[in-house]
């Protein structure tokens, strides 16, 4: 069972040799624009064990030229893989830790009883596993005061000093480009010190730690011990970080990224998978960096990139225009910009359809979905009971309205996203007509009392009793039952799936399993669909949407050689956090001013994720708000293109199983 099947989701696009050439000479002229020498790895496991073998390499080098080797290591959950695949080569032999000493990079301060710690979690995940020697384990005191803060953050300096210094430095790089809790405007001379942490940073750690009482200060290590370290391997993973490993990587050395401050350190690694790698130059813009292997999607995204730098639509382009921006070659393969603008703008045009399902007999040969059969079986998967109408609400609305059997399955309860004032709100009215409607008997009064009494005594971190979780999820399928109502999907056609890895209680989620991925392939069996909808949402900053994906890829690549399979075409939509890219986009489906009123209205059904919603992250919008500009700004990118000028548009981008 492959369940990871995500991660490789951008390989059909991206040729190898840009980001891993047969040759050094190559490499060197793709990185021209890059600052840092950067290592791109098809997923993060690739990147993890790359990383991993340096070390060992690196530990060997040591303890054999001095007897011992410093390593500085953080315990960002970046490093969790790095860390797994360290402790797999400890047991097969190939790596002892008994001359490495290892030393904490930061800590929170204060630490409070079962609150979060860097240390602890750096011990269940990596130092309970080797042969490190317990008196070789290096961290903040947790004893010390306020008084005594200073001096001990230079003794612990000094301390690193007087092992000689740190041989490799292992950390992630944050999603504001900060190492360790150097945070921007870090200076590079920064030293072991207190720092206040940013509301952006708390905010992310609770959920990391799965506990909200995060402190407001920590002790990190500053810029000047990881500068001055002899080797640095630093990783991010996932697209949510391409951004900022573009400012950190190709931008200029700045306090504001201080991961960028280890621009000309000679033995500095960045190690990155596709996804954080996506606006890299040698990745996003090849054309500037090599001779390109120019394919349709290539061209596209070329050809969107100038439109934007010129400021013209597509149509307006000329020849001077390609040669000013280094796209001669387009000029050299079509002839003249006019060829190579008529191909993109049809190419475009073609991707825009009313009848995401198929338009019933008409000539399919340039629409994104085919005429037949009609109607079909459509099943949307949406990982949490609201991600539908978040993300495709005008597009499920157009299928109904087009007669297909359509199917909304939600995979996860999503109860720990209701809050507890939501799910009191109901208990208060029930308390009220319990009696007048006659269920005011024992049981319920048990239960009511229970309820009131838990969320009334309830400290942060606490998880739901098993009765309450349950409650939450019945206001969640109720929601989204009202929701598919007003959509107009058949009652029979709602399947609530509750797949096994989400039910914890708390933000941090099991593993995905063959239990899930079964219960996903049964209903793909019994359905039988022609078109597929699964959520692409990568950048969905808690996780799930990851895993829920990867549970439907993961029946689908089981499923892939049936018959029925083999006619059915699979649909990603993207969410709240992101949209794709116009030059990936498929199928683009406009939405009226109506429709998107409608999709407004369908959102908004679902009250407990309104402004109580505990999730909504660090945008301040609405989930409805986030949707509708996101989907008006889509529209306006074809517009701006030279095409037609919609209100908004939901894109969708066609996943091909992987053979």
């Amino acid at each position: 069972m492959k369940t990871d099947l995500s991660s490789q989701i951008k390989l059909d696009r991206i040729p190898r040799r840009y980001y891993n050439p047969d040759s050094e000479i190559e490499l060197t002229a793709l990185r021209r624009e890059e600052k840092l020498d950067t290592r791109v790895y098809e997923n993060a496991t690739d990147g993890a064990d790359y990383i991993a073998r340096q070390i060992v390499k690196h530990i060997h080098k040591y303890v054999a030229q001095k007897g011992k080797c410093i390593i500085a290591m953080g315990a960002g959950l970046s490093t969790h893989r790095v860390y797994q695949s360290l402790i797999k080569m400890h047991k097969a032999g190939e790596v002892e830790f008994s001359n490495v000493i290892i030393y904490n990079i930061s800590e929170f301060f204060p630490l409070q009883p079962g609150g979060p710690s860097t240390m602890r979690r750096l011990r269940d995940v990596l130092i309970d596993h080797i042969d490190i020697k317990p008196e070789n384990v290096r961290t903040i005191n947790p004893e010390i005061t306020k008084d005594t803060l200073y001096e001990y953050c230079q003794a612990y300096e000094q301390s690193i000093i007087d092992e000689g210094g740190i041989d490799v430095a292992v950390c992630e790089i944050g999603s504001n480009g900060s190492i360790a809790f150097n945070e921007p405007g870090s200076a590079v001379s920064s030293a072991c010190r207190m720092v206040l942490l940013s509301n952006d940073t708390r905010h992310r750690l609770s959920s990391e730690y799965k506990n909200e009482e995060v402190p407001s200060t920590a002790i990190t290590l500053g810029m000047s011990s990881f500068i001055a370290a002899r080797r640095v391997l630093t990783m991010a993973w996932g697209e949510n970080r391409a951004g900022i490993i573009r400012k950190t990587v190709e931008g200029p050395s700045s306090t504001d990224v201080p991961a960028s401050l280890f621009q000309g350190h000679p033995h500095v690694k960045v190690i990155v998978d596709l996804p954080a790698a996506e606006y890299l130059t040698r990745i996003s813009q090849p054309w500037k960096v090599t001779s390109c292997e120019w394919n349709d999607k290539l061209i596209r995204r070329a050809i969107v990139w100038l439109c934007q730098m010129t400021g013209k639509p597509i149509l307006k382009l000329t020849n001077k225009d390609y040669n000013d921006y280094g796209l001669g070659e387009l000029l050299a393969l079509y002839g003249s910009a006019y060829q190579v603008n008529i191909k993109i703008f049809n190419d475009l045009q073609h991707t825009i359809t009313g009848w995401p399902g198929g338009k019933p007999d008409a000539d399919d040969t340039y629409r994104p979905e085919r005429a037949k059969p009609y109607p079909k079986r459509v099943i949307v998967f949406s990982p949490h009971p609201d991600d539908d109408v978040i993300s495709m609400g005008g597009t499920l609305k157009r299928l109904v309205d087009q007669h297909h059997d359509v199917h909304v399955a939600y995979e996860t309860s999503g109860n720990i996203a209701v809050g507890d004032e939501d799910m009191m709100r109901y208990f208060l009215m029930m308390d009220k007509i319990a009696p007048i409607f006659g269920f005011g008997n024992s049981t319920y009064k048990n239960l009511s009392e229970q309820v009131h009494g838990f969320v009334s005594q309830k400290k942060s971190g606490d998880i739901d009793s098993k009765e309450i979780r349950e409650i939450k999820t019945m206001i969640r399928q109720a929601e989204a039952t009202i929701a598919c109502n007003y959509i107009g999907v058949k009652p029979g056609h709602i399947h609530f799936l509750r797949l096994p890895f989400y039910e914890t209680g708390t933000i941090k989620k099991g593993e995905l399993t063959e239990k899930d991925v079964n219960i996903v392939k049964n209903l793909l069996e019994e359905v039988k669909p022609h078109q597929i909808f699964v959520a692409g949402d990568l950048a969905d900053p808690h996780g799930t949407h990851r895993v829920c994906t990867d549970a439907v890829l993961a029946a689908i690549d089981e499923l892939k050689d049936e018959d029925w399979m083999k006619d059915c075409r699979i649909w990603m939509y993207r969410g709240a956090w992101a949209e794709w890219e116009i030059d990936h986009i498929e199928m683009a489906v406009p939405i009226s001013p109506e429709e998107l009123r409608f999709k407004r209205n369908s959102i908004l059904k679902h009250q407990s994720q309104m402004e109580n919603a505990p999730f909504l992250g660090d945008d301040d919008r609405l989930f409805w708000q986030r949707a509708e500009e996101r989907n008006r700004a889509t529209a306006r990118l074809y517009e701006d293109l030279g095409l037609a000028s919609y209100e908004a548009i939901e894109a969708f981008v066609e996943y091909i199983p992987i053979r």
